[in-house]
């Protein structure tokens, strides 16, 4: 069983961080920021697929004021995501950032830190401090050396010490990240992080790689680190669109049994008797079912003549092969199909399940 490590709450928005609040996840937008349709565009197809908080690239003044415009036509909380500039911050607070993220160090100095603060204050917005193996200071490197899973004390030090500088000024509304493109430095990172602060900390392996690589190596230290109750919101980095992010993420919950939103998809590896093109017909449904909510099991099997059996505990499933395919229910046929028209009857058969159950849990 696994017992989160307590920490303070903080709210991004209506959504609530650390203090026992559900583990969030969260995605970064790839779009021009300054391309107000594009990045609503992309929130909203990410609010489908189930983000609960966007972060945005903040680099200039025009993507600051754009923030506004963004935020009036989505529904989850907004961060802006600042390196460097304290107007900047400032900026996107006045122009409706629910969070941002900074490096207190890398601001200018004490002056510029305590303007950022001040509108952090005024709009009631938290800050996430986030240091990553880059960002170190050059004095904490020569002391203790690049970050190594043995040794990740660099990290922590850099953490601790921006967060001093907020502190300093009687701001207390943080989270923190210490990023590592290493798997084994993170997890070690985080460890020793969570022993020596009670701040909600915001878990993820930074340049992670592409879809394969990225999961694996996310999958691997964030599984790790939830396992032992640390962390209380996360990304998962992938080189991808970040839709694919999301699926990742709760995925990794499910399988933990921490969270479930939506249907569970099981689905066979294909052998050779297998006589129907499993994997875009097994994409095209996992897809959809990213945009339910609804707690069912749903198969996808490539045959027909164990599929049924194998996934008798599914609610639904579908299997195919020599130009037929068949939907079952409970290991029982509900209907047999020409091939070509098993998805589309398959996916109207899910929306009905859903709208059944909506219906009776209402």
């Amino acid at each position: 069983m696994i017992k989160r490590r307590k920490t303070r709450q903080i709210h991004i928005g209506p959504v609530a961080i650390g203090g026992g609040a559900p583990i969030s996840v969260q995605s970064m937008t790839n779009t021009d920021t300054r391309d107000i349709e594009a990045t609503v565009a992309q929130i909203r197809r990410l609010e489908k697929a189930g983000c609960e908080l966007i972060r945005v690239a903040v680099p200039d003044m025009e993507a600051a004021v754009a923030i506004r415009g963004i935020r009036e036509r989505i529904t989850i909380p907004l961060i802006a995501d600042i390196h460097f500039d304290s107007r900047l911050a400032v900026a996107a607070m006045e122009h409706g950032a629910q969070a941002i993220r900074i490096n207190p160090g890398n601001l200018g100095g004490e002056d510029k830190l305590a303007r950022v603060v001040d509108a952090a204050r005024q709009h009631r917005v938290p800050i996430r401090v986030g240091v990553n193996s880059g960002s170190i200071e050059k004095d904490l490197l020569k002391k203790y050396g690049y970050p190594t899973p043995d040794r990740p004390t660099a990290l922590i030090e850099s953490a601790l010490r921006n967060v001093a500088l907020l502190e300093k000024l009687s701001f207390y509304e943080i989270k923190i990240s210490i990023k590592s493109s290493d798997t084994l430095t993170t997890i070690s990172g985080y460890r020793e992080l969570s022993e020596k602060t009670d701040y909600p900390l915001h878990i993820g392996v930074t340049e992670a790689g592409g879809l394969i690589a990225g999961t694996v190596k996310s999958s691997v230290a964030l599984g790790i680190l939830l396992f032992e109750g640390i962390g209380d919101t996360f990304r998962i980095s992938l080189t991808r669109d970040p839709e694919e992010e999301i699926r990742v993420g709760f995925e990794l919950l499910r399988s933990l049994r921490i969270r479930q939103r939506g249907p569970e998809m099981i689905s066979c590896p294909t052998c050779g008797r297998t006589r129907i093109d499993l994997f875009p017909l097994a994409e095209a449904v996992e897809k959809h079912l990213q945009t339910m909510e609804t707690n069912l099991k749903v198969a996808v099997m490539g045959c027909v003549v164990n599929g049924p059996g194998e996934a008798r505990e599914a609610d639904i499933g579908i299997a195919g092969g020599h130009g037929v395919g068949i939907i079952f229910k409970k290991g029982e046929i509900f209907k047999k199909l020409p091939e070509e028209e098993l998805l589309p009857v398959f996916l109207d058969e899910l929306n009905k399940m859903e709208r059944e159950r909506r219906e009776n849990r209402d």
